[in-house]
């Protein structure tokens, strides 16, 4: 019983912000994952804001939400959750200060009570798809 609760108490990673560095987390990201105890590894390939018929809204802030829709409904179905995310690549097609905003705004919301996974935004010219303006890879570890 105690090894059990011992296991209970692991985590597949920790994620740290080192003090010589600035806090991040008002940005929505931590400097660094370590992984170190997992069983599975999931490569989420990069989620655009396709809905599930495969349609993309005109608006920035609505294909940043259906982004992550879809991972969630990703992790979901592979019994993971966004705590489980270690590391984000997100492309944003046109960057500016307002969608790095509403990408701040929209991963506070979700990540509420969490540290941040550790995050590389990357300005991009264009994605896949005309008229992609998003699309966001992951990568999570669970035990």
């Amino acid at each position: 019983m105690h090894s059990k609760v011992q296991a209970q108490n692991i985590q597949a990673f920790k994620l740290f912000n080192p003090h010589t560095l600035f806090n991040p987390k008002a940005f929505a990201f931590s400097h660094v994952a370590e992984v170190r105890h997992y069983n599975r590894t999931l490569h989420i390939s990069g989620q655009g804001g396709q809905n599930n018929q495969g349609q993309l809204s005109a608006e920035f802030t609505m294909q940043l939400q259906q982004c992550f829709e879809n991972i969630q409904y990703i992790l979901q179905d592979r019994d993971a959750t966004l705590a489980d995310i270690a590391v984000l690549r997100i492309y944003i097609v046109d960057h500016n200060n307002k969608k790095h905003q509403q990408l701040i705004e929209t991963m506070q919301q979700l990540w509420q009570g969490l540290d941040f996974p550790a995050c590389t935004l990357i300005p991009v010219p264009c994605l896949a798809l005309s008229g992609m303006q998003i699309e966001i890879e992951a990568t999570a570890y669970t035990l």
